[in-house]
């Protein structure tokens, strides 16, 4: 990979030993991945930011950094809410580390919104054609399919050297020729809500780490959009995808490569995915819950405002939480008292994965295809899918 000699008095060591470490995970990346050239990013989102995911040697690592990032720069969601942590019952020893990670995180000058879903707080830390440096799989594949960015689902550390140099590899889906689709879905049937979750979750398993582009029978709205993209990149390792007639469209490439506009049917990879593989996953999984659980991703204010509504003049008898980010908390102080005022809890900066209070369950009922991958193997519970309204009829069956 070609460096201007700026970047190469970087590797050098000439800005110090920080900027060089960044710099040669960086390198590296772009040796491996046969970039030509480093290419400036918009914004970076960070993960490896729970303590319970990245322990003592992780926050050692962090702790021994210094400088400051070179552009926007967001934390994924930390292993408790900052607020709250107590009431959920985390140890102290627990928050304390936690907070450690976080300050750690936020000397360098990073964002401390705790959130999978930046892209709700502030839309110009993405926009069409912006390459970034996101870690966060569903972030990233929100990103790229969705907003129509650009970036690799990176590693926490890339994402960071990413940051403190405002630069990254120009290789996989920041170029035209990897944004391609390989795998066309017909999916029959109407969908809505959790079923884009259920989609997903089939999906991603059969696509892998392919480009999927759907035909589909219903339009989804963003936030279905979200789940979908979110349940591939849990259950495979989708990060882009495309629904026909729906923005963004993929690339045009010169001739010899193909087309995006031919039809679906050309592609050489072709499925179908009934209705009744749908409705199988809410059944597949079957336990009682003792938790409901929404917001993986976090929830948006539009989902927000249908808990508040769905909830209205209900009381719940089971726990029920919601996860957002803490600004979208801060933001919308009337939608979280509405939700609130049924019993349930809006916790934020976390979620029920990266989390060891949801650890204590043994069953929980979620919303999405994402949670439903990972809460199995990351909470060591038996997951059950349900749509939101599936999720409120159970919180406040007596």
């Amino acid at each position: 990979m070609h460096l201007t000699p700026s970047e190469e008095l970087i590797l050098n060591g000439e800005q110090g030993h920080v900027l060089q470490k960044a710099m040669e995970i960086l390198a590296a990346l772009g040796d491996i991945y046969d970039a030509d050239r480093l290419i400036p990013v918009k914004s970076t989102q960070i993960a490896g930011v729970s303590y319970k995911n990245i322990g003592e040697a992780g926050l050692e690592w962090i702790s021994g950094l210094s400088g400051t990032v070179k552009v926007p720069s967001i934390l994924n969601p930390a292993g408790l809410d900052r607020m709250q942590w107590r009431e959920l019952s985390i140890p102290e020893e627990f928050a304390a580390k936690q907070e450690a990670v976080i300050r750690a995180y936020e000397s360098l000058g990073i964002l401390p919104w705790c959130t999978c879903t930046p892209y709700e707080i502030r839309a110009d830390l993405a926009m069409p054609g912006d390459h970034l440096a996101w870690s966060e799989s569903s972030a990233v594949a929100y990103a790229n399919s969705v907003i129509g960015a650009r970036t690799n689902r990176e590693g926490g550390p890339s994402a960071l050297a990413a940051a403190l140099i405002g630069k990254t590899p120009d290789y996989g889906y920041h170029l035209d020729r990897n944004r391609l689709p390989s795998i066309a879905i017909r999916v029959e049937g109407r969908l809505s809500g959790a079923d884009y979750g259920a989609l997903g979750y089939i999906a991603g398993a059969i696509a892998g780490s392919g480009v999927p582009i759907f035909s589909l029978e219903s339009v989804p709205t963003n936030d279905e959009r979200k789940a979908l993209g979110a349940a591939m990149a849990a259950s495979g390792a989708v990060a882009l995808h495309y629904i026909e007639g729906a923005p963004p469209l993929p690339p045009t490439l010169p001739h010899p490569h193909p087309q995006p506009d031919r039809d679906m049917r050309d592609l050489d990879e072709r499925i179908t995915i009934e209705h009744a593989e749908i409705e199988e996953v809410y059944q597949a999984h079957r336990c009682d819950p003792d938790l409901i659980a929404i917001g993986c991703p976090h929830c948006s204010a539009a989902e927000l405002v249908r808990l508040r509504d769905l909830l209205a003049g209900k009381t719940v008898t089971k726990e029920f939480w919601i996860f957002t980010s803490g600004i979208m908390r801060d933001r919308h102080p009337g939608l979280v008292a509405g939700i609130e005022s049924s019993g349930a809890k809006v916790i934020c900066d976390t979620c029920m994965v990266v989390s060891p209070f949801c650890e204590r369950f043994s069953c929980i009922m979620v919303s999405s295809g994402k949670a439903l991958s990972y809460v199995p193997q990351m909470c060591g519970s038996d997951a059950v899918l349900g749509s939101i309204e599936d999720c409120v009829r159970l919180a406040v069956t007596p």
